[in-house]
């Protein structure tokens, strides 16, 4: 997206009695699929099962479940921004790369370009409780406090600024008769590890598989019941309990001398042939997931 504008509709210029007519989805989309079916080129679709990849605030599982959606919520917030920073360079360190972790029990932030034009995402922790406009204030401390360089305002360019709670949550079930769910429609966990992504991934790889399995006749519709089985059990065994451990990683620094996973990296800084042997194995799983 480069912001460009595509389209607008001059408000002022609408005749009164049409001034207001936003309608929310649950309303408007019945209307626009009457309107769609009266044109000539309308198509009627039909599908033996659905599939719920739509996002953690899922319609397809509210529907399901209503707003049962079982976990937890911690207590920290994270705030993501975009940001231009185009003097950062001049004052990170030469081991600096294009995606940062920090460990910090206030902040646990994360840098990271997301472009080639510079643009950066910047994650931070924050107290819980605190309203948007409160984070708001609180930003450009926050940055001082997490970028090197301390830059203040004059010193960058704030694209977005999305704050956002943080959830570990797993769906009752990822099958209800002909529909199934995926992704973040079906489970949440916290961004860092990237667990959410690639758990994602693995749902629609697994579930693609069971219903080219059912549609070749080599599957009857019950190995549905066993992706639902097999995808909760991912969730409760690695996607929660690691992606909860890495968030912890980042703001406990008490417990870093006891991270194995914090061994083995400092390791590598010091022992060339563990560094290599690292190297493969993510070589290694990087081609196992791709």
């Amino acid at each position: 997206m480069d912001h460009s504008l595509v389209a607008q509709i001059n408000g002022k210029e609408a005749p009164e009695e049409y001034k207001n007519i936003s309608l929310p989805l649950d309303e408007s989309l019945p209307l626009i699929g009457t309107h769609l079916e009266k044109q000539s080129t309308a198509e009627r679709l039909t599908a033996t099962y659905l599939v719920g990849c739509d996002g953690g605030g899922s319609k397809v599982r509210r529907e399901l479940f209503g707003s049962n959606f079982p976990g937890r919520t911690w207590d920290e917030q994270i705030v993501a921004t975009n940001v231009y920073l185009p003097n950062l360079k001049k004052h990170t360190p030469s081991d600096w790369t294009s995606s940062n972790f920090m460990i910090s029990k206030d902040h646990f932030p994360m840098i990271a370009q997301i472009s080639n034009d510079g643009l950066h995402r910047v994650t931070y922790g924050e107290k819980g409780g605190l309203t948007y406009d409160e984070m708001r204030a609180r930003q450009p401390e926050k940055y001082k406090a997490i970028i090197p360089g301390q830059p203040g305002p004059e010193d960058y360019k704030m694209i977005n600024f999305s704050p956002y709670k943080i959830h570990q949550r797993l769906a009752e079930h990822l099958r209800v008769g002909r529909v199934l769910l995926a992704a973040d429609a079906a489970h949440l966990c916290n961004p860092f590890g990237g667990m959410g992504l690639t758990g994602g991934f693995a749902d629609v790889g697994g579930l693609y598989d069971c219903l080219y399995g059912i549609y070749t006749g080599q599957a009857d519709d019950s190995i549905l019941d066993k992706y639902s089985e097999v995808r909760r059990q991912k969730y409760l065994d690695v996607i929660d309990p690691i992606s909860s451990s890495n968030l912890r990683r980042l703001w406990v620094p008490e417990t870093i001398e006891d991270d194995q996973f914090v061994h083995m990296v400092r390791r590598t800084a010091t022992d060339k042939e563990f560094a290599i042997e690292m190297r493969e194995v993510k070589a290694a799983a990087v081609y196992a997931g791709s």
